[in-house]
């Protein structure tokens, strides 16, 4: 079997991808999208019969690139139907980054795309709303999952936000591997950093070994990878997210995967139980200066994204 095959005995595999055909050509259990990977799909020809759906129902309304909001959720939603008629599982979906600090704005925003996905046929069981790790977002995720709307903790990048996350009895969290070696990697001035010394990858062990040691229900699923190394070195962790690049080099690689994670291993750890308060919460994240900085940085580039794919559309689609 390759590598993919093989990794798919040990975790859920997921699509990080907003393209339809890659999903459909790996077949994985789940799929994510956020802002960057929509703007990357909403660009292709392929998809544009999406792109006009949304604005069939929104285009009037339009008078200014700041009337976009509503299709721009409308845009998502509609890449995510199409994405569960092949997939057997969920998709994730964005809240505006724009809302990271906003419990309040987080909550509206995702009781209104689960009632988008159920006007649509679409069952909230198969949905998780994204959400960035912040306090605010934890406490904006703990009223929404006893609504029974899923959710999704996104740029996570430190033990406490997993911590945070589980007090919040929140369904899943998407800790960054990628994006962590960035930052050690020009922290310590070099270029290569092998899988088995990766900070994202011991922050990941990190976390899995914690949730198993004490029955937290909450899932694991690794994210923003940069090499396969990465993927192998945390097999067995409930779920990985994989962009579509490292999926066919997963896919066209033979070789043996073993598993590095395991709840039975984690039970046997001497870890000691944590609990936060706000106040303690954000004294540890400020004492981590890569998760601080990382944090900040993925809110401004989601951000960013959004407003890019809002200009996209306004300047190609709706500006007379």
């Amino acid at each position: 079997m390759n590598l993919l095959e093989q990794l798919k005995q040990y975790s859920t595999v997921v699509a990080d991808t907003g393209e339809i055909q890659s999903i459909r050509e790996y077949k994985p259990q789940d799929a994510t999208t956020n802002p960057s990977l929509l703007l990357k799909a909403a660009q292709k020809q392929e998809y544009r019969y999406l792109v006009e759906n949304a604005l069939q129902h929104y285009e009037k309304k339009c008078k200014t690139e700041e009337d976009l909001a509503p299709f721009l959720e409308k845009l998502a939603i509609n890449f995510a139907i199409e994405i569960l008629k092949i997939i057997p599982g969920r998709v994730s979906v964005e809240v505006n980054a724009s809302l990271s600090f906003d419990t309040a704005g987080t909550i509206e925003t995702a009781r209104r795309l689960i009632g988008m996905f159920e006007e649509n046929g679409v069952d909230r069981d198969r949905i998780l709303i994204k959400i960035a790790s912040t306090w605010e977002g934890f406490r904006a995720a703990e009223q929404l999952e006893k609504e029974g709307i899923h959710c999704n903790l996104t740029l996570m990048f430190s033990f406490p936000q997993a911590v945070a996350a589980t007090q919040a009895n929140v369904t899943l969290v998407s800790p960054f591997v990628g994006r962590i070696l960035d930052w050690h990697k020009a922290n310590r001035g070099v270029d290569h950093i092998p899988p088995e010394e990766d900070p994202g990858v011991e922050s990941v062990q990190t976390i899995y070994n914690y949730f198993k040691k004490f029955d937290y229900d909450t899932e694991i699923m690794g994210a923003s990878f940069r090499n396969s190394g990465e993927l192998l070195q945390l097999a067995g962790c409930d779920l990985l997210t994989i962009s579509p690049k490292l999926l066919k080099e997963l896919h066209e690689t033979e070789g043996i995967v073993e598993r590095k994670l395991d709840p039975k291993q984690a039970k046997s750890l001497d870890i000691e139980k944590l609990e936060l308060d706000e106040k303690t919460f954000r004294w540890m994240l400020n004492e981590n200066a890569m998760a601080t900085e990382k944090l900040a940085e993925g809110i401004r580039r989601f951000y960013a994204d959004w407003r890019k794919l809002s200009r996209y559309i306004w300047d190609n689609f709706c500006k007379k």
